[in-house]
């Protein structure tokens, strides 16, 4: 029975939510089509003389061929038995456009489903009981594609006929595709069919397709009917195409997730590789993320896509009439956007605003979201690092230089390690609204001077996609908005790890309070905001650091090199200096605050402490150039520069004549990073410690112990070694900055005159 309808006052619905598939073509069934076409007749005639049509789909006034694509999930049940409902509504949708002078061109799928179903229960009714003790084999999907098409096809055509149409059947591969002369061919006999106004149903044949498995490979011109779909749109020179799914188009993230949110315009620039799709459909072989390819293809070459739902009846109509459903795919859809998805500012803004609404939840709440945080990414770690995995692939093949890739690779236990450092964020001290002095300023009149957010970070990294966790947790530790931009190279990982992320963000706050920039054209745009970012968090080369610096106004927190030094002196001990070096060099090479140059006091090329650590530090593939005097005296190759920072398995050494050489060395040649003394000698020792100008000064302990997680902040934001607010690693303290509480009794100026200071200290007092 085809589904009843009815005319509301909110537009068409169906009087029943589920179509009755299994019930047949009957007289009254045809009734109601013929009821329904009415219906639709009206609603097309009118629709696109609308004068409230959406903008973005205003070109839908000069749509005249269409090409519409039914996937098996619309076109069969759970159970693989075509859906007659859904079907039968599709048929009318069409009869009624082909009436009103559209061309409609049909993809459908369904005939390896329809198949599967119908040789299933052959199998059954043939084989004995002994047959079917026996492990099942799949069945052929060819054998499966040659039995359904011929069901499905002699379903259209009861539909249509019913409907007073015409429906031809036209069946391709992918080697037809290869002859210009066949499409040609194609060209004029969809011509002649849409001339007589025939509705031609296109579907792969699959059952003589020459690739091996044609229902499984995803290789060659087209490789589903999504792809199809898309070619013939391209090839018939369609105005529009429509893809019909199961869903009522692309989502933010699972449709079936609270979290998600429907994409109502499809933007390439933002929205490329930052979607992560589930799983195929039941049945087809393509899902959604066959779908997005064919409608970006398509798109991109001129032909209007809209992905939408075929369970709804009229969906298509609705389309045409320009309503905002779906998913729209246009090739100048970025310039439509008005919604803010592209704005800088708007993106800065709901920052602003979100962060507002997250420092007044209570402090329990606050950390309850870095919590759920926690236990999100845990949940997720394997899709996080099949993303991972992937951009670590693609870096690869693209000839990213090694340090780079290790930088970018999550390694084994990295996601359960931020888990567990964003737990003990979360079980800190509330950090905001701290009273960090209290003064009566006069009687009765108090001053409290408290901790504060910054307000909005922006935060531009390279690489790292555990930087994104450790920035985004102390954001919302700290009560900041953060907008984020990664490198291209981290970019699957970033896109999933700030899914994760947001979904874990209540509602009442709003995803805006961490929003993740796609496009690198978006930051010279960002950086002229500051009158709503406050700070810029640069994590990368010395280039990116100092490109920053002079294109904004916007206070600028970090360091450009890490280019951090180990001081072996005469009284050291060499087991210890030996274990020193090779952990600051070879624990992580990659990281900012790895060792990049050895200093060695010059007697110890005397007593051998020099070969020592070079055969230790080779020993462990470490590649080592020398200063002026220990390449001479060494016989080591020249260091390109003393300021040159490797982050690979290579170092620079030198001879040094004392501490006091030493410190001048790194003053001159440093980065003001990380620098390091090992010596047994108190004395030295605290000359090292009290003259190095540098954010992180160490005695005989490695230099990789420069970082927030490991110096009790749990997660840094980044290392700074500017010497104006946060110095070395920044966590939440360096992410908060003060405001003054005022709590009086009605006290006033008047120039002094009445006013009594005490400027009494009650900061200690309770």
């Amino acid at each position: 029975m085809i589904a009843s309808w009815t005319l509301s006052s909110d537009g068409l619905c169906s009087t029943s939510p589920e179509p009755d598939d299994s019930a047949g073509v009957t007289e009254e069934g045809g009734a109601r089509a013929a009821s329904y076409t009415e219906t639709l007749r009206l609603r097309v005639s009118s629709s696109l003389t609308m004068a409230a049509i959406d903008l973005t789909r205003g070109f839908l006034k000069d749509v005249k061929r269409i090409v519409i694509k039914v996937g098996t999930a619309v076109v069969t049940r759970e159970d693989g038995r075509l859906a007659l409902g859904r079907l039968g509504a599709l048929c009318e949708q069409l009869q009624t456009l082909n009436s009103q002078g559209f061309e409609v061109i049909l993809v459908s799928s369904g005939a390896v489903g329809a198949g599967r179903q119908r040789l299933r229960y052959r199998k059954l009714v043939h084989s004995s009981f002994a047959d079917l003790q026996k492990p099942q084999v799949e069945l052929d999907g060819k054998a499966c594609a040659a039995v359904g098409q011929n069901g499905l096809m002699a379903l259209y055509d009861t539909l249509f006929s019913q409907l007073d149409v015409t429906s031809a059947q036209l069946l391709v591969t992918d080697n037809d595709f290869r002859s210009p002369e066949f499409r040609k061919q194609l060209t004029e006999t969809v011509d002649s069919l849409l001339s007589y106004k025939v509705i031609p149903v296109f579907n792969e044949n699959d059952a003589v397709s020459t690739r091996r498995a044609p229902y499984e490979d995803s290789s060659g011109i087209f490789w589903d009917n999504d792809s199809l779909a898309a070619l013939l749109a391209l090839e018939l020179k369609a105005d529009l195409l429509v893809l019909l799914s199961d869903v009522d188009g692309l989502y933010s993230g699972p449709p079936s997730d609270p979290q998600s949110k429907l994409i109502h315009t499809y933007i390439k620039e933002k929205l490329e590789n930052t979607i992560t799709f589930g799983d195929k459909s039941r049945l087809g072989r393509g899902g959604m993320t066959a779908k997005v390819k064919a409608a970006v293809y398509a798109s991109q070459a001129g032909i209007p896509v809209v992905i939408t739902s075929g369970f709804a009846g009229d969906n298509i109509v609705k389309v045409l009439q320009g309503q905002k459903i779906g998913t729209l795919f246009h090739q100048d859809a970025h310039m439509w956007v008005s919604n803010g998805e592209l704005n800088a500012r708007d993106m800065a803004v709901a920052a602003r605003e979100s962060s507002r609404r997250l420092q007044a939840m209570p402090a329990k709440e606050r950390s309850k979201i870095l919590l759920d945080i926690a236990d999100a990414l845990e949940a997720n770690e394997k899709v996080i690092l099949h993303e991972n995995e992937a951009d670590v692939v693609a870096a690869k093949d693209a000839g990213y230089e090694t340090s780079l890739v290790s930088r970018l690779a999550l390694k084994p236990g990295k996601v359960s390690g931020l888990a567990k450092a964003i737990r003990v964020l979360a079980n800190m001290e509330e950090p905001i609204g701290q009273i960090l002095k209290r003064t009566e300023l006069s009687a009765g009149f108090i001053l409290d001077k408290t901790s504060s957010p910054l307000g909005v970070l922006l935060v531009i990294f390279e690489s790292r996609p555990d930087a994104l966790v450790q920035i985004a947790s102390l954001a919302i530790r700290s009560g900041n908005g953060l907008l984020l931009k990664g490198g291209k190279e981290a970019r699957r990982s970033n896109a999933i790890l700030h899914k994760v992320i947001t979904s874990a963000i209540p509602e009442n706050i709003g995803g805006g309070l961490i929003g993740l920039v796609t496009s690198r054209d978006e930051i010279p745009e960002l950086l002229k905001l500051d009158d709503v970012i406050d700070l810029v968090i640069p994590r990368g080369s010395n280039k990116l650091v100092s490109q920053i610096k002079s294109s904004t106004k916007i206070p600028v927190l970090g360091h450009a090199d890490g280019v951090c030094h180990v001081y072996v002196d005469k009284s050291a001990d060499m087991e210890m200096a030996k274990n020193i070096v090779l952990d600051a060099k070879t624990d992580y090479p990659a990281a900012c605050n790895a060792m990049e140059t050895l200093l060695v006091h010059k007697d110890l090329m005397e007593n051998g402490g020099v070969n020592e650590l070079l055969i230790e530090l080779q020993t462990k593939g470490v590649s080592i150039n020398g200063g002026p005097r220990a390449s001479s005296m060494l016989n080591l190759p020249s260091a390109p520069s003393f300021h040159h920072e490797y982050g690979s398995l290579a170092c620079t050494i030198e001879i040094v004549d004392d501490v006091h050489a030493a410190i001048d060395h790194i003053h001159k040649h440093g980065s003001a990073h990380t620098d390091c003394i090992v010596t047994q000698d108190r004395e030295v020792a605290d000359v090292f410690l009290r003259q190095v100008d540098s954010a992180a000064v160490f005695h005989n302990a490695s230099t990789r112990f420069s970082d927030g997680f490991r110096f009790g902040l749990g997660a840094e934001v980044g290392i700074s070694t500017s010497r104006i607010h946060a110095r070395g690693p920044v966590g939440v303290e360096g992410l908060l900055t003060t405001r003054w509480i005022g709590r009086g009794n009605g006290q006033v100026v008047d120039n002094d005159k009445g006013v009594v200071y005490t400027h009494r200290d009650l900061t200690h007092q309770a």
